[in-house]
């Protein structure tokens, strides 16, 4: 079998992806590049500001080919994702802050990412490869689901402002530090939510997804990260492309699973 050339590969990425998709994904790069030159980032804890800016724009470009990917049913974007951990560990590392998030992409969603991407591989569709088959959860356990994320945002959010890590992004301010610290620990709560989604291959991801969405745009409004909200922006309108997506290949493929894998 003839090997096929780096030219070819790189038609057959672009043909793998709609029309709207390479829009949304060029769209929305293009808009973080345009915030960043009119945002510019400031220097923060001896970091320069260009540098941070270039992690903001690193995170996006990853973030926003990884949804593509999850919205496609692609088990590769769990590879992806691995890169996207990284970049934004170094986030939390750089800014100091965060450490809900940093320790939950540290000890949760970088094995999960794994686990994830070997759980997908043994449940392609059976007509077409490419894709992982999807389905749709219970309604007892999301209660249960939803529960938990209350009781650990305020057990974790109250540990966060106990611990005395000066950063000089909130520039000073207690109550800003105190209510991102609650804010971080939500996020983090629905973001390991929507990693077991996923790693099951429920369709709530995309909702659990969407929450995630918000409040991270929430604290990047108080801490100032603008560039950051077109990512958020994309989030939002990918959930909804990604959820009908799903909610169609569920519809059109009336088979119940009965594996909890």
């Amino acid at each position: 079998m003839a090997k096929t050339t780096l030219s070819e590969r790189l038609k057959n990425i672009w043909k793998y992806f709609t029309t709207y998709e390479k829009v949304w994904f060029f769209g929305i790069l293009i808009l973080a590049f345009v915030f960043a030159f009119l945002f510019p980032e400031e220097d923060v804890n001896g970091v320069n500001g260009a540098w941070i800016m270039v992690l903001y724009l690193l995170d996006t470009f990853l973030n926003i080919l990884c949804e593509l990917l999850i919205s496609k049913q692609s088990k590769w974007n769990f590879i992806v994702s691995v890169l996207v951990e990284i970049t934004e560990i170094a986030m939390c590392i750089v800014l100091s802050y965060r450490f809900a998030t940093m320790a939950t992409t540290l000890f949760f969603w970088l094995p999960i990412d794994i686990l994830s991407f070997v759980n997908w591989h043994r449940h392609p569709d059976q007509q077409e490869d490419e894709l992982t088959r999807v389905r749709k959860l219970s309604g007892w356990a999301e209660v249960m689901i939803i529960i938990g994320i209350a009781v650990w945002t305020l057990g974790v959010g109250y540990f966060l402002t106990t611990l005395d890590i000066g950063t000089d992004l909130f520039h000073g301010n207690e109550l800003l530090e105190v209510v991102v610290c609650y804010l971080d620990a939500c996020a983090s709560a629905v973001g390991i939510a929507n990693g077991v989604f996923i790693l099951l291959r429920y369709r709530e991801q995309w909702l659990a997804w969407y929450l995630c969405a918000i409040l991270e745009a929430a604290i990047n409004v108080l801490s100032g990260q603008y560039v950051l909200l077109v990512l958020k922006f994309g989030y939002l309108t990918n959930t909804t492309y990604g959820y009908i997506k799903w909610t169609k290949y569920i519809k059109s493929h009336k088979t119940e699973e009965k594996s909890l894998l």
